[in-house]
C-alpha cells in the first residue's frame, strides 16, 4: 500500500519539532501544514488544534515528528520523538528526518500493524496551493470517471489547505506558547496601501448604493412605462446599455459579502471591467474635444449624407429604366420609384433642417463618453439607425409588398389544387371551388406573377441596403459585448499570477534511490487563455438577432422582416 504525505517546501528549514496537519483516509495521505518546534506543551498544543478545527471545519491534529538533524544531533531526540507518538497517539505516527547537508530524507512510520508500505514524499509551495482555485474539467461529457476522481482527490489537498488560512496568521513574532513554521512564519503578508482601500471603499460604496437606488427609483416610476419612453428605452442600445451598466454597478457598491471564489471573481472581472471601459471613454471623449474635431465631423456629416441620398437617387432612377437589361412592369416601375424618390426629397429635406443644431447635439453627445467606450459605441449605433431611417422605411415598403405578392400567389397556387390553409387546424386540407371563384384566381394569379419580379427587384435591393447597416450595427454590437463579456481581471490574473488559476497539477521527480523514500515536487498547472475566458465570462445583453442562418434565408425569401433589436430581459451567457 502506498502512504503519500505532501510536505510544504518552506518547512524543509525548520527547526525539529512535529509535523500538524490533516489525515485523509480515503486516499492513505497526508496532508502536512506546519511545523511546531520545541519547547512545548502537549496539553497546549492539543488546545490550539480543538480551537482550529472549530474555525476551519478540519481535521488538524499532530500527524508525526520532524527531525533536522543539522540543528540537533543528539541520539535522545530520535528516541524522544518517538515517544511522542505515545502521547498524540496517531495511526500511522510519521517520522521524516532531514540527514544533514545531505540531500537525501528518510521518512519512515509507526504502526501497530507491522504493514511495509511504500512511501511518497511530495513537496508542495504552501502559498501558491493556498492562494489557487482548481477547477474542474470543463469538458465534463468527455471526461472519465477516473479524471473526476483525481480531481477530487486534488481538490480534496486543495481545500485542506485553504480552510487552514487561519493557521498561517501567526508568525515567529508574536508572543505566544506555539511557534510554528509555515509559509506565513517570517511574516504575514499585508500591504497598507490594499488596507487603506479597503476602508476607503466602505463610505465609497455607501454613497455610490445610495446614488444606484435613487437612479433605480427613477427608471422604474411609472413615467417611463408610458409609450413612446417605453418603446424608445426597450430598442435603443444605449437605454440597455446604460441599463446594463447599472446593474454592474449595483452589484459592485453591494455589501453582500461574495460567498464563493466565482461570485468574488465575478465582482472583480465586472469592475476591472468597468474601469477600463470608462478609462477609455475618457479617452475618447478627449481625444473628440482637442483641435475641434466635433466641429469637423458635423461639418463632414452633412455633406455625406448629402452624398448618400443622390446615391440612392441615381439607383432609384436606375431602377425605373432598365435595370441590367430586364424588362419591368412599367406602371408599377415608376409608382414604386416616384413613391422612393419622394421620400428621399422628404429626408434631404429633414437632414437640412437640423444641420444647424448637428454641432450642438455632437457636442452634448460626446460628454457621455465619460460612461464609457461602450456608451459612446451603443449611441453611434442609434446614430446610424436614424440616418438610415429611409432606408429601413424603403426596406419595410418593399418587404410588405413582396410579402403580400408571396402569401397571395402561394395560396392562388393552392386554389389550382383544389386545396385551401385550414387556419383552425392549422394545415392544408381539400376543397372544392365553383367555376367563378377558379377564374377569378386564375387573373389574379396572373397579374401577381408578372409584377412580382418588379417589386422582386425593389426588395432585394433594399434588402441588400438594410443588411449593409444591420451589419455595420451588428460589428459595433459585437465589440460592445466583447468589452462588457471579457473576463479582464481573469486573464490579467492568468498572465501575471497563472497558479491562482489552477486546472490541475504535475509532478517532477526528485529523488529516486533504493531504501529512500521517492521524492516528488507538485507543480500547478493554469488554466488556458480559452478556459480563462469560457469559466468566467460575463452575461451580456446581445443587440442583435439570434436567429439561425436557415430561419434567416426563410426570412428573407419570404418578406418577413428582419429587426435588430432585441426584447427586453433576454439575457445571454
Amino acid at each position: 500500500m502506498v502512504l503519500k504525505v505532501f510536505f510544504p517546501s518552506c518547512c524543509s528549514l525548520a527547526e525539529s519539532g512535529i509535523l500538524i496537519g490533516r489525515w485523509i483516509a480515503e486516499q492513505n495521505s497526508a496532508v502536512i501544514l506546519a511545523v511546531v518546534h520545541f519547547p512545548f506543551i502537549p496539553v497546549r498544543v492539543k488546545q490550539y488544534l480543538s480551537e482550529v478545527q472549530q474555525v476551519t471545519k478540519v481535521s488538524v491534529s499532530v500527524l508525526g515528528s520532524w527531525s533536522n538533524s543539522k540543528q540537533e544531533k543528539e541520539e535522545s531526540l530520535s528516541k524522544f520523538l518517538e515517544d511522542l507518538g505515545t502521547i498524540f497517539s496517531h495511526e500511522p505516527w510519521i517520522q521524516i528526518s532531514k540527514e544533514g547537508d545531505s540531500k537525501f530524507w528518510s521518512c519512515s512510520t509507526l504502526q501497530k500493524h507491522s504493514e511495509e508500505e511504500e512511501i511518497i514524499l511530495v513537496y508542495y509551495d504552501q502559498r501558491k496551493v493556498m492562494l489557487s482555485q482548481l477547477h474542474p474539467p470543463l469538458d465534463t461529457a468527455t471526461s472519465t470517471d477516473h479524471k473526476a476522481d483525481d480531481a477530487s482527490k486534488l481538490a480534496a489537498i486543495f481545500d485542506t489547505v485553504a480552510k487552514s488560512k487561519i493557521l498561517f496568521m501567526t508568525d515567529r513574532y508574536d508572543d505566544g506558547p506555539i511557534k510554528l513554521t509555515h509559509w506565513q512564519s517570517d511574516g504575514v503578508e499585508a500591504s497598507i496601501i490594499l488596507e487603506l482601500m479597503k476602508q476607503a471603499s466602505v463610505p465609497v460604496c455607501m454613497l455610490l448604493t445610495f446614488l444606484l437606488s435613487l437612479i433605480s427609483g427613477i427608471c422604474r416610476s411609472r413615467v417611463l412605462k408610458f409609450w413612446p419612453l417605453s418603446f424608445l428605452w426597450s430598442k435603443l442600445s444605449t437605454c440597455e446599455q446604460l441599463g446594463h451598466r447599472l446593474q454592474h454597478l449595483q452589484v459592485i457598491s453591494s455589501n453582500k459579502k461574495a460567498q464563493n471564489q466565482t461570485q468574488l471573481m465575478r465582482k472583480a472581472n465586472i469592475f476591472v471591467s468597468l474601469l477600463i471601459d470608462v478609462a477609455l471613454g475618457i479617452l475618447l471623449m478627449s481625444w473628440l474635444y482637442r483641435k475641434n474635431r466635433i466641429g469637423h465631423l458635423a461639418d463632414t456629416l452633412i455633406p455625406v449624407a448629402d452624398h448618400v441620398a443622390e446615391e440612392l437617387q441615381d439607383l432609384l432612377q436606375w431602377l425605373m429604366g432598365a435595370p441590367a437589361g430586364l424588362k419591368m412592369n412599367r406602371a408599377l416601375d415608376q409608382v414604386l420609384g416616384r413613391f422612393f424618390l419622394y421620400h428621399i426629397h422628404l429626408w434631404i429635406s429633414y437632414i437640412h433642417l437640423m444641420s444647424p443644431f448637428i454641432e450642438m447635439i455632437l457636442w452634448y453627445v460626446g460628454l457621455s463618453a465619460c460612461l464609457g467606450l461602450t456608451v459612446a459605441l451603443c449611441i453611434l449605433s442609434d446614430i446610424i439607425a436614424l440616418l438610415t431611417f429611409h432606408i429601413y422605411c424603403f426596406y419595410v415598403y418593399g418587404a410588405r409588398l413582396y410579402c403580400l405578392k408571396i402569401y397571395g400567389l402561394s395560396s392562388l397556387w393552392r386554389l389550382f389544387r383544389g386545396k385551401k390553409w385550414n387556419v383552425l387546424r392549422q394545415r392544408v386540407d381539400s376543397c372544392s371551388y365553383d367555376l367563378d371563384q377558379l377564374f377569378i384566381g386564375t387573373l389574379l394569379f396572373t397579374i401577381l406573377l408578372f409584377l412580382l419580379p418588379t417589386t422582386a427587384l425593389y426588395y432585394l435591393v433594399f434588402t441588400l441596403l438594410r443588411l449593409l447597416v444591420v451589419i455595420v450595427q451588428g460589428l459595433i454590437h459585437l465589440l460592445v459585448d466583447l468589452i462588457d463579456s471579457l473576463p479582464l481581471y481573469s486573464i490579467i490574473l492568468r498572465l501575471c499570477r497563472s497558479y491562482r488559476l489552477a486546472a490541475g497539477v504535475k509532478f517532477r521527480v526528485l529523488e529516486q534511490r533504493d531504501g529512500k523514500p521517492l521524492r516528488l515536487l507538485m507543480q500547478i498547472n493554469p488554466l488556458s487563455y480559452g478556459s480563462v475566458v469560457q469559466t468566467y465570462r460575463l452575461p451580456t445583453y446581445s443587440c442583435y438577432p439570434k436567429d439561425s442562418w436557415t430561419s434567416l434565408c426563410k426570412k428573407l425569401f419570404l418578406g418577413e422582416l428582419i429587426y435588430p433589436w432585441k426584447h427586453k430581459g433576454e439575457k445571454q451567457d
